[in-house]
Order: C-alpha cells, then structure tokens, then sequence
C-alpha cells in the first residue's frame, strides 16, 4: 500500500519501517476500499505514522485506553521540526485524536466506554417481550427504550429500589421533560412508552400493582395529531425543481419519488437494496417496516427510468454496500436516515412550502391526502402505506383540504 501512496524510496521505507506498519496498512486499505481518493489516503498515511510513532510508547497496542491516547495529544516538537514551522496546536491535537481513536476502534483495540444503565435486567427483558411476543416493529422498540432508558437514569439519581417505582415518580419525570421544552405530544408519547414497559413489570411482580393504569399523559384531542403534507401541486414544483445535470439531484429524484409515489417510510428508503428491484417483471420489493413482510409494488415507468439514470451515472461502483442509495462523498457508504431527512427537508423549505414540519414523512402525508382525493377506499390506501389496520388510514379522511375549501366557499346567503 505505501509503495502505491509515495514515490520516493525513502518515503517508502520511512512508512513501512515505523511501528505498526501491518496495522497502518490494513486502515489505509480499507479507506481506499470505501473509495477514498489517493490525496486523501496520502494526508492519512502521514498522519497516521506520527499516531503510530507516539502509541509506539505503549508495549500493547491491544491494552491502549482513551486516556492513555489523550495523554499522548500535547508534545509536538517533533513534528515541528521535521515540518520547519510551528504547528498551529489545537487543530493538530484535534487531527491526531480523530485519526487516532479511527483507527484504533478499526483494528478493534478501542472500546467506547459503556454508560451504565441502571435496572437493564428490566429494560431488556421488556424490549425482547415487546419484539418477540407482541410483535411491535423495531422502530417502536428502539422508541419505546429510548423513552424507557432515560426515565430509569433520572430515577436512579433519587437512589430507591426498582421495586419502589411510584405513579408520582412519573408524573414528575413528566413535569421535568415539560419544563426542558417537550411538547404535549411527545409528553403523551413518553407516557404511552412508560405505561406499557410498567404493565410488563407489574405482570412481572417487578413493581407495584396497577402502576401503569395510574399513568396518564397530557389529553390529545382527536384532531390534534393530523398528518399535514404538501399539496400535490408543490410536490409537482418540487420534482420540476430538480437539475438533472446535477449528480446530487440525479440521486435525490428516484428518492423523493419513492417517498412521493409510493409513501415509503424514510426507514424504508434507507434499506432498499439493489435485490429488490425485480427490472424483469418491472416490481419493487419493499420490506415494510411495520408489517414485517415484503410487499410488492408495479415498478412504474418514471420510478424505473430515476433509478436507472442514477445507477449509471452517479452511485459508486463497485461498491460492497447492497443498498441502493449511497452517500455522494467519499466514503462512500449507505445513506443514513438522517441524510435522507435533508433529502427533502431543505428542497421543501427553498420551495417556500408552509407546514410545520419539512421532513421526508411529510412526502409520505401528500400521498396519502391523494390517494383520498382520488377516492380511493381506506384499505386501498391503507394497502398502499403499508398500514396494519384501517385506524391509522382513516385519519387521513380527516384531511380532505379540497372538500373543506369547497365547504368554506359556500355562500348560505340565500338560506337566510
């Protein structure tokens, strides 16, 4: 690998003689393998030998913990004399810990450090419950922990037994998240998330009886959590927005269609994966993350033909990641749910759109709203978004913007 990066023979053995040369070049390896560019493995290499230089003061490159890297971060006279300038510290200090820490969790040797969590027995024993017995899909589990983990943190500052878990304990807890900013919705949520893990510790004998019946969230009334997307006009103004010279558009389009079209769940986009797309009998195979199952969809012309485009001209190849959409920037790896986020969220707000959320699920509410529209039936549509019953379908009969604007037209002059 060293003889490929540098030219000069000196510079060769300089990096294959330094310590931990095997390990420095399994790292380089594998960031030129994720599609790094030469400059920037050039930039590493160097980098990474005054990493193995200062690590080399340790007999075990296995027993290394993050104090002992830290600790090492400071002395750099070194380096400033082979470079013949001073170095501005900071930023160097910061280079090295970054490259430092990569490298060494690469090769397995740096663990973070695990945050214990108090009462874990309980929490996993609930989340494995919830996922194999009830059936609740990964998102809602992972939800449902999350809600679950910092609630146990902040009882465990009062030191008090598991067991001694109080109604009013939760309704503090409660409180305190309403002070830090959370909004009734979310309160509500948590609530739901706490009273269904307290129903499993009281079937357990865990906690006191009836605590989770004793749980109440913050009142949601019926027309509070209406889904709101764009119109479909300005879903039409957002595809017409789109520069197909663009690289970055070219792979945005086939996403936001998926999303648009097909009312795919932002999840559900992330692990699309090239077996999927049957280019054969022109279908789409989408795991759907609530029903656990594969649904099959008619691969449409538009759909199909944004794929394809962006197959060809933008996503790296080869590449070992199966999913479809990759991240434009090297290295290249699957796109997070989170940069999916940005797909649409910054598009919709320099189109001027007006709704109180810009992600990528409000895609998913345009779709819905028409498909009512068009009148289709609430298992139509639910069939469609991948629902598992027709409760969650029929909010979306609640939002028939067309039908309101009419009503709100109307003049009743005349019947007075």
């Amino acid at each position: 690998m060293f003889d490929q990066l540098f030219k000069c023979p000196s510079a060769i053995a300089r990096h294959a003689n330094a310590p931990y040369a095997e390990e420095r070049h399994r790292y380089l390896a594998a960031r030129a393998q994720q599609g790094n560019s030469r400059s920037t493995l050039v930039f590493d290499a160097q980098d990474l030998l005054w990493v193995a230089r200062k690590l080399s003061v340790y007999p075990d490159l296995h027993q290394v913990t993050m104090e002992q890297v830290q600790a090492l971060a400071d002395d750099w006279k070194n380096r400033e004399c082979a470079c013949g300038r001073p170095l501005n510290t900071p930023l160097t200090r910061q280079r090295y810990l970054r490259l430092a820490m990569a490298w060494l969790r690469f090769l397995g040797h740096l663990q973070a450090p695990v945050v214990p969590t108090p009462f874990q027995r309980q929490r996993q024993a609930y989340c494995r419950w919830a996922r194999e017995e009830c059936g609740l899909s990964e998102t809602t589990v992972k939800q449902y922990d999350s809600y679950i983990k910092h609630f146990l943190r902040w009882y465990n500052t009062f030191d008090r037994a598991f067991a001694d878990v109080q109604v009013s304990d939760v309704d503090a807890y409660l409180s305190h998240g309403s002070a830090q900013g959370w909004c009734r919705i979310t309160i509500n949520n948590v609530a739901t998330g706490l009273k269904a893990f307290f129903r499993y510790c009281s079937q357990r004998q865990w906690t006191r009886p009836h605590l989770a019946e004793a749980i109440q969230g913050p009142r949601i009334y019926t027309e509070e959590g209406l889904p709101a997307g764009p119109d479909w006009s300005d879903v039409r103004r957002l595809f017409a927005a789109l520069d197909m010279s663009n690289p970055t558009d070219v792979r945005d389009r086939p996403i936001l269609m998926l999303m648009a079209i097909y009312g795919l769940r932002v999840s559900e986009v992330a692990k699309l994966q090239l077996e999927q797309l049957d280019w054969e009998h022109d279908r789409l195979h989408v795991l759907r993350a609530k029903r656990r199952e594969a649904q099959v969809y008619p691969l449409l012309p538009s759909v199909g033909n944004a794929i394809v485009q962006y197959l060809k001209k933008v996503r790296p190849r080869p590449s070992p990641f199966r999913e479809v959409f990759l991240t434009l920037r090297p290295p290249f790896r699957s796109i997070s749910t989170s940069g999916l986020y940005h797909v649409a969220s910054h598009r919709l707000k320099a189109l001027g759109v007006r709704m109180a959320h810009h992600g990528p699920h409000s895609l998913r509410h345009a779709c819905a709203a028409r498909l009512v529209a068009d009148g289709l039936s609430l298992k139509e549509i639910g069939d469609h978004l991948g629902h598992r019953s027709t409760s969650a379908t029929r909010t979306y009969t609640k939002v028939d913007l067309r039908a309101l604007r009419e009503v709100a037209a109307f003049d009743a002059g005349e019947l007075l």
